[in-house]
């Protein structure tokens, strides 16, 4: 079962890269209210947040690669329309 994911269970739900771009908008709009903040524990944060960023937009990039494998190899996905998952079971 997922709870965020578009699954059998949650047909409702999101492709991975709509989700890690959300928490990557989230992190972005944290970094710029302690930009100004010059404490070495608010420096410290703000460096990691930057790191963390990158990590997300190298993770969106391959999600994003998976959709486009799965839709040039198996057409759009049906499964919101209760259809079979284009890879692996249901």
């Amino acid at each position: 079962m997922t709870h965020f994911l578009t699954s059998d269970t949650n047909p409702d739900g999101l492709k991975l890269e709509d989700i890690l771009m959300a928490i990557r908008k989230d992190i972005i709009t944290r970094c710029t209210k302690i930009t100004d903040d010059q404490r070495p524990e608010a420096r410290r944060v703000l460096e990691n947040n930057v790191k963390i960023l990158q990590l997300l937009t190298e993770a969106i990039a391959l999600a994003e690669d998976s959709t486009q494998t799965l839709d040039k190899a198996f057409g759009p996905s049906v499964r919101a329309d209760g259809g079979p998952p284009r890879i692996g079971t249901a």
